[in-house]
Order: C-alpha cells, then sequence, then structure tokens
C-alpha cells in the first residue's frame, strides 16, 4: 500500500473542515537575505535594525510578504496540490509582524465549494491562519483555488459560494502596538514622499523591469515549500511550461514598487487579489500603483494607503479592454493597504 500523498481532490473537501498543515518552520535571518536577493526589495523598516528600532519596532519584522509565502506555501500540499489555478485573495490581515527566530504553523478551514459546469474540476475556498510559537494569528486570509476532480462522475456537492468583503474597512486594519513614526529618517528611507502628498486616484509608474528566470522562481517556490507540480514539472501542464508561482510575481511587483513608494513600510491588509494570466520565464515583468483610498490610523504620525498593485507585461495605467476582462498583458491586480509616515 502506498505511503506518498498524491494531494487532495475537489471531492475530497467538504465546508466546514478543518486541516492542520504541516510542517512547522522557524524563520531565521538568511530568509531576510535570500528574499532580497531574488527581489529588489529595500524597504528600510525590513531592511534595518536601527531604522525599525527608531519607529518603534524591537528588530527589523521580516518582509510581510514572508510571512505570506511560508504560510501559503504550507497549504499547497493539502488545498492547492492538485490545482488548476489560484484564483483569488481575499480579506487579508497581517495582524502582527514576524521576527527571525519566530515559529509558524498553519490552519485552513474549507468555507465554500463550487463545482465548474465542466465536470472536470471545482473551485475550493478556504480561510487559513498562521500562527507564532505563542499561539499567536500573525496572518489570515482567504484563497480560492480551482482543483481537479479525481472522478469526472463522482456527483457534485451542494454549492457554496462565500460572501467576501470587498475590503478590510479602515476601521477595521490592524492595531499597530508600538509603531511611532515621529522619528521617522525619510533620507534613509529613500524618498520624502508623505502620507499627504498621495492623491485617491494617483497612478504612479514604477518605471522598472524584471526579465523572469525558471532558476529563481523555482527556488524563490522551494524556500516557502511550494510543492505544486506546476511550477516544477514540465509535464504537469499540456503547454509544457513551468508556471511561475503567483507569490513570486507578488513579490516582484511589491518590490518594484519601492520607486515611488518606497515609504509604504508595512503592507497590514490585503483586500483582493487577482492572477489574471499566466507568468512564464522569459516574461518582462513591470508594476505599477493606484492610490484607492487614505486612512487616518490611531498610532503617531502613521496612515494608511489603500493601493492597487498591478503587475503586468505592458504600459502603467493599462488595465482592462473595453470588455471590461483584464487585458492579456496583466499578471497580478492586487488590492491592499500599506502604512506610510504622515
Amino acid at each position: 500500500m502506498s505511503k506518498t500523498n498524491a494531494g487532495r481532490f475537489f471531492e475530497d473537501y467538504r465546508v466546514g473542515q478543518e486541516i492542520v498543515h504541516a510542517v512547522p518552520r522557524t524563520i531565521s535571518g538568511g530568509e531576510r537575505a535570500m528574499y532580497h536577493a531574488l527581489y529588489p526589495a529595500r524597504h528600510a523598516v525590513h531592511s534595518s535594525d536601527e531604522f525599525a528600532r527608531s519607529v518603534g519596532y524591537s528588530q527589523a519584522p521580516l518582509d510581510d510578504l514572508i510571512a505570506f509565502h511560508v504560510v501559503f506555501g504550507k497549504t499547497v500540499p493539502d488545498v492547492s496540490l492538485n490545482a488548476v489555478a489560484n484564483l483569488g485573495y481575499a480579506e487579508g490581515e497581517f495582524l502582527r509582524p514576524v521576527f527571525a527566530g519566530d515559529t509558524l504553523t498553519a490552519t485552513s478551514t474549507v468555507i465554500g465549494l463550487k463545482q465548474n459546469s465542466s465536470g472536470k474540476t471545482g473551485v475550493v475556498y478556504v480561510r487559513t491562519r498562521g500562527e507564532n510559537q505563542r499561539g499567536e494569528v500573525v496572518l489570515s486570509y482567504v484563497r480560492w483555488v480551482m482543483v481537479r476532480k479525481r472522478d469526472v462522475d463522482a456527483p457534485a456537492f451542494e454549492t457554496v459560494v462565500p460572501q467576501l468583503a470587498t475590503h478590510v474597512l479602515p476601521k477595521d486594519l490592524p492595531v499597530l502596538q508600538g509603531v511611532d513614526f515621529s522619528r521617522y529618517d525619510f533620507d534613509l528611507a529613500g524618498e520624502a514622499h508623505r502620507w499627504s502628498d498621495y492623491e485617491i486616484g494617483e497612478v504612479i509608474d514604477h518605471v522598472d523591469g524584471v526579465t523572469m528566470e525558471d532558476a529563481e522562481h523555482m527556488l524563490a517556490t522551494r524556500l516557502w515549500q511550494n510543492t505544486a507540480k506546476v511550477h516544477f514539472d514540465q509535464t504537469a501542464r499540456p503547454d509544457g511550461r513551468r508556471l511561475i508561482y503567483g507569490g513570486h510575481v507578488i513579490s516582484m511587483a511589491r518590490a518594484l514598487s519601492f520607486n515611488g513608494l518606497a515609504n509604504a513600510q508595512r503592507i497590514i491588509a490585503i483586500n483582493s487579489g487577482a492572477h489574471a494570466n499566466p507568468c512564464y520565464a522569459g516574461d518582462t515583468v513591470r508594476a505599477w500603483s493606484e492610490v484607492l483610498d487614505k486612512a487616518e490610523l490611531d498610532a503617531p504620525n502613521v496612515g494608511a494607503l489603500r493601493l492597487r498593485l498591478v503587475a503586468t507585461k505592458g504600459s502603467a495605467g493599462e488595465l482592462r479592454g473595453d470588455d471590461g476582462k483584464y487585458l492579456p498583458e496583466i499578471l497580478l491586480d492586487l488590492d491592499y493597504w500599506a502604512i506610510v509616515p504622515k
């Protein structure tokens, strides 16, 4: 009898099912070094212990997307090993910073199921939470995934599609305990732009581009212990191409956004996200952002910007065609909140 794990298929899920993901992961400072080697990430709070202490942290928290990738990677063997595509995100909250030395675990609850009309696949909705070694939730988010069926003749479940918030309301943003931007050093941070300098509706072209490579995205995906076959095995897809992990695109776009948003220091919520089109090695990724909203926060000299971050192979500001669908060059459309000095 086989001891190996073929992963769950669509008919293996039930609404209300709780899945405890293996294995615990202790995060080291090497994680930050590797992250900054893979992406042009240089936000000051994540780069310097001294800068972080000057604004209220005990040390530099790890880049917020490191926590996201580690938690996400733990869910893959149980949620998306047999996925066709990771479709979207909602209701993401970064509740506590993660520091070197923290140990993260992850648990998911199935909150929705919907079989597709083809009968070959279905969409699974899960709410995932990541906890540190003290049992404190550091990250919570919803994602939905298109998963293959093991048996196309298996009867469909009753459709349950969860009602998800369009965005995290300003009043519900995580509390920033101890954070104080009163002594924020704009010179060391790299830009002079404050919260008040940004206008709702403003579009920022982040200028730079990066050509994606198979070796780099596979290294990143292994780092996060993401075991999805489509990222490594070129026989796993009919076109014979490795699909670049969507999180790799998110981190690349976020890092590219430094030019114009250097003071958007920490991600505190993900409102929604869509991987609009697949990304492959050889694609040159650029990024642009749109300011969607602004919010006052109950922390000294700290405000929040709601930002749309778009990764594209095309031009800044272009998102959808006349038919309302994403343009074929759009790779990522991510709506998030970040903290900015006032």
